[in-house]
């Protein structure tokens, strides 16, 4: 025996490797304990092996987080994150709704008098839109479709903002603190009917810095985020978060509820007529509709009032439960229609011919009535 206590260079060896041993029973079975485990199978039910008959587990933390997620939980965690971004102040006493809800009714007046330019109203089955200061193109407007196309009105295509606006909204909203002195320069009206309503959507990052401020007349609401609408017949998936807005409350969005989430006013959250002012400042470097420059450049004037377009539906309060038709239904209305002209001319000319034929005798085809 050696001065080591080996006689064997052999066992040497194997007492500095004895990890080898133990690989070599995992891979020939003799390891028991191994035989017992619980291997995950991925890729469809077919075993992993890296060449030498072992099977590999794929499995690390993240994805026991993900298999053991409850979606219960994860909606709180997002509505959490959405409440986070969402600021909601008591401002206007009823006598100053009282007033301001005057002063919406003679925006609307104007309208109908045709009294105020092209761009500043945008009507829509049961809720008119009107641009104060800025207003931009959207939705069907667009020339491509999809969020980022928007762009803002060439400069003085839209009235100013009225007067009334900065004296008695405004005003209040710095005084309170909610928005600093000079923020605002857009200002949009939303006036909806029962039954209206605004699909899902986010405050195109491009166009407005944040917060985004909106102020509640005539009745209460509620804004909902995170929304699905379907269509034909109207329908709205379950909100992340359904947020109550009352008349004169004033909700501020920033951060995820601005940003990364989409908001939405539900046709069944409309019971009774509800207006929104609607309060933000326009980035700097925001793109505008291309616009021909004039080799006289001059301010825009209006000789003659502009009318906007009227919609033909009128406010009723079941419109909520009603089926709406859309742009996009029309459309394929109309390929439907074309197809059943086709088939009606395609059998017409059927018909011809098989009279043709038993008019001259050569072939008779008897027609039988189903």
């Amino acid at each position: 025996m050696s001065a080591s206590g080996f006689s064997d260079l052999r066992e040497k060896l194997k007492s500095m490797t004895p990890h080898r041993d133990n690989y070599k029973n995992r891979v020939t079975g003799k390891d028991d304990s191994y035989k017992n485990r619980k291997v995950k199978v991925t890729d469809g039910g077919n075993s992993n092996s890296n060449g030498n008959g072992r099977k590999r587990k794929h499995r690390d933390s993240s994805e026991d987080e993900v298999e053991h997620s409850d979606p219960a939980e994860s909606r709180e965690q997002e509505a959490r994150r959405v409440q986070s971004g969402i600021v909601q102040v008591e401002v206007f006493s009823k006598e100053d709704c009282d007033v301001i809800e005057g002063k919406i009714n003679e925006v609307v007046a104007n309208g109908e008098a045709g009294l105020y330019r092209e761009h500043t109203v945008d009507r829509a089955p049961l809720r008119n839109k009107y641009f104060f200061g800025e207003g931009y193109t959207y939705g069907a407007q667009l020339e491509k479709r999809g969020p980022g196309q928007e762009r803002l009105y060439p400069k003085g295509e839209v009235d100013d903002i009225p007067t009334w606006v900065h004296d008695l909204v405004i005003t209040k909203l710095v005084a309170s603190g909610v928005v600093p002195e000079g923020f605002v320069n857009s200002a949009v009206i939303n006036d909806y009917q029962p039954g209206g309503c605004i699909v899902s959507h986010v405050d195109p990052l491009h166009i407005f810095a944040r917060p985004i401020v909106s102020v509640s007349f005539f009745s209460d609401s509620a804004l909902c985020f995170g929304c699905r609408f379907q269509f034909k017949p109207i329908r709205v998936s379950e909100p992340v978060l359904e947020l109550p807005v009352r008349r004169g409350s004033v909700t501020v969005l920033s951060g995820y509820a601005a940003d990364d989430i989409t908001h939405c006013i539900r046709p069944q959250d409309i019971k009774e007529r509800r207006a929104v002012i609607i309060l933000r400042k326009t980035r700097p470097d925001a793109p505008r509709v291309d616009q021909s420059p004039s080799p006289n450049p001059s301010p825009p004037e209006r000789h003659t009032p502009l009318k906007a377009k009227r919609s033909h539906r009128r406010a009723d309060p079941d419109a909520a439960h009603r089926p709406r038709v859309l742009e996009m239904d029309k459309e394929e209305n109309r390929h439907s229609s074309s197809s059943s002209r086709l088939h009606r001319r395609s059998n017409s000319s059927e018909n011809y011919r098989r009279r043709s034929q038993d008019g001259d005798g050569s072939r008779k085809v008897k027609m039988r009535r189903h």
